[in-house]
């Protein structure tokens, strides 16, 4: 059976109880110092039965038998996901750079320049907040990174498969012209004539210090005001044509790697002083099998993947501390491991708020010898893969300055999931409305 790790919306259940609770959570399971909730539970079985009867078009009985069999796994999945998460965090892996360019890919792709209005259409179409939004998608990354590094790095397929694999397959690897740019904002807004001379004189200065050799990441860091792109060395998403503006496609379509513009000047969605670099660029036609070797391998390992995920999240479980509440079943449950639910004293009622319930869940877990912790202590268990972009994937995206056009169309149809490891991976988040 194909692995899932989906990624979804968290939802609260109200309940009338006593009058100083207003929201309430039932727990159904403790993952180290994470919970899994009723309405957690609730709210992934209802998108449940809109993937199906969108997808699938069942309805009645029909819908009713397939919800009942698939939701049977829910509360696994939900614990998969917790220790993956954990995983990754015990491993220190970082993927704030990641989502900030794939956000700002999104920001590109949907032609909304204005931040404020970008939130908007991601609350009104996503039916939840920016901060929501990015947290699930980083739990993706973090997913994946963990998959990746786990278990599809392990994997090794020759090359010479990978090669017969390319030649067989040359069609799928076509690929249009594209380019990587970083970039380095230097802001005059609200700022005086003066101040906005001064603002060009550093940008000049900054363009002529990276033609020398200097760092460009480091220029970014030290100098750049756009926030979102200075904590990642600048990075945009990969452009192709017709993105960008025309004088800035003219240039950058036509240099080579490593050219740094002359400073641009800019009103959307910040004003100011534009320095773009030329990371990578590649022009239309048939990839080479050197550029394209890590994308077959991991769809060539992706088969291999299923039967190496369960026994990995098996063991997870056998480090985790896990406590399962009655009436619920975690169908992925590692053999022989106690997961009965031991304080309920502890937790009263068994129905609290979920800030009470994290408060009792867990404290921040101690490594002690590799020992695997006993019920009681709380370790967390996360994994992953730890891939910084090298040079840049098609995945990178960032502040969408030099590409934003006028009018505010809507965000993509489908946003662009995170990268995708060798094997079974976090699913994206709901499609985004047209």
């Amino acid at each position: 059976m194909r692995l899932k790790f989906v990624v979804f919306m968290a939802a609260s259940v109200s309940f009338a109880l006593a009058a100083d609770v207003h929201v309430v959570e039932e727990i159904a399971a403790k993952v180290n110092g994470d919970i899994v909730t009723r309405g957690d539970i609730e709210q992934k079985k209802h998108e449940l039965e809109g993937m199906l009867r969108q997808e699938q078009h069942l309805n009645g009985p029909a819908l009713s038998a397939a919800v009942d069999e698939q939701s049977r796994n829910i509360l696994r999945e939900k614990i998969d996901e917790l220790l993956l998460i954990q995983k990754a965090k015990d491993m220190q892996i970082n993927v704030d750079a990641d989502v900030t360019r794939r956000i700002a890919q999104m920001r590109v792709e949907s032609k909304i320049s204005d931040p404020d209005k970008f939130d908007q259409a991601i609350r009104d179409q996503y039916g939840m907040t920016f901060e929501e939004f990015k947290q699930k998608m980083t739990d993706q990354f973090l997913i994946n990174r963990v998959i990746g590094q786990e278990i599809s790095s392990r994997i090794a397929i020759p090359e010479a498969q990978l090669r017969a694999y390319y030649d067989a397959h040359k069609a799928d690897y076509m690929r249009k012209a594209q380019v990587f740019l970083s970039q380095i904002l230097i802001s005059t807004e609200g700022k005086t004539p003066e101040q906005a001379n001064n603002a060009l004189a550093k940008a000049k200065d900054i363009v002529a210090r990276a033609r020398r050799g200097e760092k460009f990441s480091d220029l970014v860091a030290a100098n750049s005001d756009d926030p979102d792109t200075s904590k990642n060395g600048g990075q945009l998403p990969p452009l192709e044509k017709n993105q960008l503006r025309p004088e800035l496609e003219k240039i950058v379509f036509s240099e080579k790697k490593g050219y740094v513009t002359d400073p641009v000047a800019v009103t959307s969605p910040q004003k100011g002083y534009l320095i773009l670099r030329i990371d990578e660029r590649y022009e239309e036609g048939q990839a080479s099998f050197d550029e394209v070797k890590e994308q077959i391998q991991e769809t060539m390992a992706q088969p291999m993947m299923e039967s190496k995920m369960r026994p990995f999240l098996t063991k997870l479980r056998e480090q985790a501390f896990l406590e399962i509440k009655d009436g619920y079943v975690d169908t992925g449950a590692a053999p022989g491991k106690d997961t009965r639910w031991h304080d309920v004293a502890q937790l009263k009622p068994q129905t609290v708020t979920k800030e009470e319930v994290a408060a009792h869940a867990g404290t921040p877990h101690k490594k002690i010898l590799g020992m695997v912790p006993i019920p009681g202590t709380h370790k967390n268990i996360p994994d992953v893969d730890t891939s910084a972009p090298a040079p840049r994937s098609a995945s990178a995206a960032d502040s969408n300055s030099t590409t934003q056009s006028a009018g505010g169309s809507s965000l993509p149809a489908k946003p662009p999931a995170p990268p995708k490891p060798a094997g079974p991976t976090a699913s994206s988040l709901p499609p985004i409305k047209q």
